[in-house]
This record gives C-alpha cells, structure tokens and sequence, in this order.
C-alpha cells in the first residue's frame, strides 16, 4: 500500500477526528479510503446514468409490456 500525506486546516482535521471516533473507523485513514471508494462509486453511477440517458429509447411500457413480464416471472417462479 502506498502512502500519501495530506494537508488539512484544523477545522477539517478535528471534523476526520470525529468522525473516526462516532462512526466506527479505526484511523483517519479508513475513513478517507471509504470517502474515496464512495467517490468512485458516485462516479460510476453518473457514468451509467448518463450513458442510459444518451441511448436509445426502448418500447413502450404499457399493459402488455407488464403482462409478458408478469408472465415471464411466474414461469421462472413455477406457477
């Protein structure tokens, strides 16, 4: 693992110092790991959001669309 040393202002410092101690992380570096992975996480979702948004439009869902699906759900369920 690599290290990577970070300034902050003390009012940020003692606001990772509580949230070390209220919420469960060991060190201030968990829980910017955890910051971090959640950034990443956010991003993809913008990503596939955004993705979905530029593609083309699928059929219409309307009562067939629910019926062949409802259908579809209880074979897989056996009915």
């Amino acid at each position: 693992m690599t290290t990577m040393n970070i300034s902050l202002p003390d009012a940020l410092k003692t606001f990772v110092d509580e949230q070390v101690a209220g919420r469960g992380y060991g060190t201030s570096s968990e829980y910017v790991r955890e910051l971090i992975r959640r950034d990443q996480d956010r991003q993809r979702l913008r990503g596939l959001l955004l993705e979905g948004a530029s593609s083309e439009l699928g059929p219409p869902l309307d009562d067939a669309y629910f019926a062949s699906l409802k259908g579809s759900t209880r074979k897989r369920a056996g009915e």
